[in-house]
C-alpha cells in the first residue's frame, strides 16, 4: 500500500482462505448451543456466471467429484442461475455430517480457484434453521474473507431479521471471522438450500 492509498482511506484487499470454511462445523455447535439453530444439510457456493470449455470441463468434475462421494441414487449437487445472472451450486448432505458437507464446498471452491475461476467465487453459504423453522444462512465472503449471518423473515418478500443477524454474530463472535462492516451483510435473497 502506498502513501496515496493511505490517504484516500483503500486498504488492502484480503486475500481469500478457503480454509476458513473448515470453522464451520465447530461454529454450528456454538450455534445450535447458543441460538438453538441446527444445520439443514444444504450449502451453496455462488459466482459470476462462466461461459467456456474450461469451465463446462470444471462444472463436469464438481458433479462427477460429489455424485461419485455419495453412493447414493439422488443428486447431491445442483446447478442453477438467479434471476441476476450468478451461477448457483447446491450441495446436500444428511443435517447432521456438517463436516461432510463443508469439505464438499471447500472441494468445489478450490476446483473453481484452481481451475482459473477464482475472482468470480462471490459467496458460500450453510444454511440453518431454529425450532420454528426460521431459515438463516452463515455466508462466507470471498473478496472479504469473512462470514455474516443473513435471517430472512419467512413469509415475507426479500425483509430480514437484523436483530437475529446481531444475535448470532454476538453467539459466534469467538467461532469465526465476523465481517465488520455491517454493509457489506449483502442479502442473499433466494439463495437455493436457504
Amino acid at each position: 500500500m502506498g502513501l496515496l492509498d493511505v490517504i484516500l482511506g483503500r486498504s488492502k484487499p484480503v486475500i481469500p482462505n478457503l480454509d476458513q470454511l473448515f470453522a464451520l462445523p465447530s461454529a454450528a455447535l456454538t450455534l445450535q448451543a447458543g441460538a438453538g439453530y441446527t444445520p439443514t444439510g444444504l450449502g451453496s457456493v455462488c459466482f459470476a456466471g462462466v461461459e467456456g470449455g474450461g469451465f463446462a470441463r470444471i462444472r463436469q468434475d464438481v458433479q462427477e467429484l460429489l455424485d461419485a462421494d455419495t453412493g447414493q441414487d439422488s443428486r447431491p449437487v445442483e446447478f442453477s442461475q438467479d434471476s441476476y445472472g450468478y451461477t448457483w451450486l447446491l450441495a446436500r448432505r444428511a443435517p447432521d455430517d456438517t463436516a461432510t458437507l463443508v469439505n464438499d464446498l471447500h472441494a468445489v471452491n478450490t476446483l473453481l480457484q484452481d481451475g482459473g475461476f477464482g475472482p468470480q467465487l462471490l459467496c458460500s453459504l450453510l444454511s440453518f434453521r431454529d425450532t420454528e423453522q426460521r431459515p438463516l444462512a452463515l455466508v462466507y465472503l470471498y473478496k472479504r474473507g469473512s462470514f455474516y449471518p443473513f435471517a430472512p423473515l419467512p413469509g415475507t418478500a426479500e425483509k430480514r431479521d437484523n436483530q437475529r443477524e446481531l444475535q448470532v454474530r454476538a453467539v459466534l463472535g469467538d467461532d469465526l471471522r465476523i465481517e465488520p462492516d455491517l454493509a457489506r451483510w449483502f442479502p442473499v435473497w433466494g439463495a437455493p438450500g436457504l
